[in-house]
């Protein structure tokens, strides 16, 4: 009797100190509760994959300004959007891979009682302006979207807010987010895969996209344009060194999703080519970028037709650096940031010298590329200086106005950054891009200007949806956001 006695006091022991069985069911390597710094990372990673993704099924907006042409799938490239789950993957990709982590991540730093307060006030600085870029990238897309009653599981059919109501709480409460970079406390440091908690670059980062989101509402509303442009401009990236990259790694499932979609070492598809439309003005400028974006066909860079099918093995493709999977992926950069500044320079919204900004701008992009293939400091000058002395690009004597001078030049600069070429070329309306013609391609083919909500959308939240898209002129492609006034 004793022997059983003795036997079963450890188990007695034990579980007086729990309040069921149930708690020893825990799987150590499946957590229950993960930390805010990697719901931070990982959200990270979500707006970086979304934003940077080829994948057809995801992001199409290489194609759209066509920066790329295809080889075989012409749905992509003639604007079919019902094909395939384009828009409810971007949607998820954003609400569920970028804003539903962060969202946990603040209430549970807001829950934790051992933090020090003026961390916690970084930390959900971070937070929130990550979070503001990912809202920033839906209504941007869609329009109207649900906001202030998404993300609520006790309200499964949240309304569509107004877009321009969204986007002017974005720019209030990045207002509120940025002044918390200049105060006490410390940030994410190693979760932290843009910055490695550095609140200056955080502050310069903000600012930056505080100048981008002002810059979109240029035509709509030039006066709080001009007003944020004014407060953001003197704190924005002064270098490529600023540059908001999310740093992917050489080993999956952490790799660069272009080299997921289009590297031998992963994928065996061959779906894309460089695209005539882009080819073809880079070589009449000689454009120094061009072994950066693209391989050759026999020593030269040749562009497939954009819109019909391409024979993989006769056209220029993807470039190689392009592919590495530890490629990092672009947020936001200090080239983007210096036409902005051209173009409130050109507005009025700031003093000083457009042109100054614009041979910045061009010269900033010259030189991420060309590093990115490791050329020489001095190839690098040279290569600048000879590309802006050119009659077509400088800024004397590019185009008519700023927007086509500024325009051609940007979308050259965003390549490999489609969604934010596209976009631009919403609201510069330059380049003159063309839809598919002639041949067998559908007549009436448009360049969406916005993209549809996710078919789910009509089941799940049918009337909220309706009711969106009756506000914005319809649930269509050509259904131009409420900043796009030309």
């Amino acid at each position: 009797m004793k022997r059983l006695i003795i036997f079963f006091l450890p188990i007695l022991l034990m579980t007086a100190c729990v309040d069921s069985l149930d708690d020893y069911n825990v799987d150590q390597k499946r957590p229950s509760e993960v930390p805010p710094v990697n719901l931070f990372s990982n959200a990270l990673k979500g707006l970086a994959d979304t934003l940077t993704s080829p994948n057809v099924n995801v992001n199409n907006y290489r194609l759209y300004v066509q920066h790329w042409a295809t080889t075989t799938y012409l749905d992509e490239p003639r604007y079919n959007v019902t094909a395939r789950i384009v828009p409810q993957a971007f949607w998820q990709g954003l609400y569920k891979g970028v804003i539903s982590d962060l969202n946990e991540a603040r209430r549970l730093l807001n829950a934790d009682e051992f933090i020090v307060p003026a961390n916690r006030e970084v930390q959900l600085a971070q937070i929130e302006v990550v979070e503001i870029m990912a809202w920033a990238a839906l209504v941007n897309t869609f329009g109207n979207i649900p906001y202030s009653e998404s993300l609520n599981p006790d309200n499964v059919l949240p309304k569509y807010d107004d877009a321009k109501t969204v986007y002017d709480d974005l720019l209030a409460r990045l207002d509120v987010a940025i002044p918390k970079f200049s105060a006490a406390g410390v940030g994410f440091t190693n979760g932290d895969l843009l910055y490695d908690g550095d609140k200056a670059q955080w502050a310069k980062f903000s600012n930056s996209l505080k100048l981008k989101l002002a810059m979109i509402i240029a035509d709509s509303d030039p006066a709080k344009a001009k007003t944020l442009v004014a407060q953001a401009a003197p704190n924005v990236f002064t270098s490529n060194n600023d540059n908001a990259a999310f740093p992917y790694i050489d080993t999956p499932p952490n790799y660069n999703v272009i080299a997921q979609n289009l590297n031998p070492l992963y994928s065996s598809r061959q779906d894309f080519v460089a695209s005539a439309t882009i080819i073809n003005p880079m070589n009449d400028l000689k454009d120094p970028r061009l072994p950066a974006f693209f391989t050759t066909v026999d020593g030269k860079y040749v562009g497939g037709a954009y819109g019909f099918s391409n024979t993989y093995s006769s056209f220029s493709h993807v470039g190689d650096n392009i592919i590495e999977p530890d490629l990092e992926g672009l947020l936001l950069d200090y080239s983007e940031v210096e036409f902005l500044l051209a173009e409130a320079a050109e507005r009025g919204f700031i003093t000083g010298s457009a042109a100054t900004h614009y041979n910045k701008a061009v010269g900033a992009s010259i030189e991420y590329w060309l590093n990115n293939i490791g050329a020489p400091a001095a190839t690098i000058t040279a290569a600048t200086a000879a590309y802006l002395a050119q009659p077509k690009v400088a800024y004397a004597t590019a185009g008519a106005n700023y927007k086509e001078k500024i325009g051609f030049q940007k979308w050259l600069a965003l390549y490999n950054r489609g969604w934010e070429a596209w976009v631009e070329w919403r609201r510069l309306d330059y380049p003159k891009l063309l839809p598919p013609t002639g041949g067998n391609a559908p007549a009436g083919l448009a360049i969406p200007v916005r993209m549809i909500y996710p078919i789910n959308e009509q089941t799940l939240n049918g009337a909220n949806r309706e009711s969106a898209a009756s506000a914005i002129g319809g649930d269509l492609v050509t259904t131009k956001l409420w900043w796009d006034k030309f």
